[in-house]
Order: C-alpha cells, then structure tokens, then sequence
C-alpha cells in the first residue's frame, strides 16, 4: 500500500514547483571577441571597470574584476524570466546590478543575489584572457 501511494504523489512533486524554479534563461550561443586595448572598451582597462555588450539573451554585462579576470553576466533577470522587463543594469554604485522591474540585485564580483525576490545568481558565460584580447563564451 505504502509503494502506491509514493507512486501517486510522485507526479504532484514535478509540479509543486517555486516561481525561481520554473524561471530560465534562454541558451543562446555566445562567442564574443574584444580587443580590450580598443578605445570603445576604455572601462575595461581597469579591475571595477564594466561595459555593456550585445549578445546572450538579453544583453552581457562584462565587469573586470582583477588584471587577469573577468565576469560575464546575461542582463537577463532570474526572477519572472518571461517578464519582458527582467533587464538588469549596473547599478551607481558600479558594483551591484539592479533589475528596475523586481527589484532583484546582484554583486558583478560573483553574480550572487543580495536583494530579492530573485534566488538564482546571473547567468555567468565563460570568459578567457591573453592580457589583450577577452572572449566571451558558452
């Protein structure tokens, strides 16, 4: 008897899922080259500078964190992902991203959530460095 009933109830745990858990950000291939010696990417040059780039699904945030590393981040929300207002920016502070729309935050060291009502981090792309040229990818 105790078998069937785990069986019943499996099908009700699939869908007793939170609003974060049935948020995605859409896989969109990303492959970017930047010269960061290119007048365009001067914020670049230093570690707490940013750009926005185009690319991902909404747009990448690109935050240099030490000489050598770098973070990419979508700008899209992982809160309320179908909300076509989930678009994050960095926020005055140069440190944080802010989703005007939730309010959600997120630190551009890590990507970690330091404001809800958003749970996931942002979505990071992978990053390589030469010491000249950055390439952004998944």
């Amino acid at each position: 008897m105790r078998k069937w009933l785990y069986i019943l109830l499996i099908p009700y745990l699939f869908l007793s899922c939170s609003k974060d858990d049935n948020n995605y950000i859409p896989l969109v291939n990303v492959n970017i080259i930047i010269h960061t010696n290119d007048p365009a990417f001067i914020n670049l040059t230093v570690p707490g500078g940013w750009t926005y780039v185009n690319g991902g699904s909404r747009g990448i945030i690109i935050f240099r964190v030490s000489n050598d590393k770098f973070n990419a981040y979508d700008r899209h929300c992982t809160y309320d992902t179908g909300n076509s207002c989930a678009l994050v920016s960095v926020d005055v502070n140069n440190i944080t991203a802010l989703d005007d729309c939730c309010g959600s935050k997120f630190l551009l060291t890590d990507g970690s959530v330091t404001k809800s009502p958003a749970t996931l981090p942002l979505k990071q792309y992978n990053t390589s460095f030469d010491g000249q040229v950055l390439r952004i990818f998944n």
